[in-house]
């Protein structure tokens, strides 16, 4: 609710599209959290309502939103890569494909807004899994731990769009 209020007033389309948005990235920490998995189902839904939300969000702009759509789709493109790289470089180890279905739909959100906003999107999942990482390894987990990805990478977005 506070991230939809902070955008209200300046891009209320923007927080409509977040709005739409949040039951399904709510949906999606609460499954990988419980079954290390993200459903291609929500995946998929969440890129499908993103696209749609962030397409609403620059017809209700100015004609500078187009700005913002070929930003969003970029930022897209951008973190599914990044997060495609990972999950081919890991082996099937760490990032698993539903991570990198689910990095669009953040990095289309992220890129709407900025670039300094999709970086430290990006870069706030892999600081709150490595907080988290450190406090397993306290608690005797080690290395081998398994750590469910997804609620970093949506907790990392959503903390960049509170700040932003």
């Amino acid at each position: 609710g506070g991230i939809v209020g902070r955008w209200w007033n300046e891009a209320p389309g923007f927080a409509t599209a977040l709005l739409l948005v949040l039951p399904l990235l709510l949906a999606l920490t609460l499954v990988d959290l419980d079954e290390h998995r993200l459903p291609n189902r929500l995946t998929l839904a969440c890129v499908v309502v993103t696209t749609c939300g962030l397409a609403l969000a620059t017809l209700a702009t100015s004609s500078a939103g187009w700005l913002e759509a070929r930003r969003a789709l970029a930022g897209a493109a951008l973190l599914g890569l990044f997060y495609l790289a990972l999950a081919l470089l890991g082996g099937g180890r760490g990032m698993g494909l539903g991570d990198v279905k689910l990095a669009p739909s953040l990095g289309g959100l992220l890129g709407w807004v900025g670039w300094e906003t999709w970086a430290a999107g990006a870069f706030g999942a892999f600081l709150l899994g490595g907080l988290w990482g450190v406090v397993l390894m306290l608690r005797g987990r080690g290395r081998s731990a398994r750590m469910p990805f997804g609620p970093f990478m949506i907790g990392g977005a959503l903390a960049a769009l509170c700040l932003a």
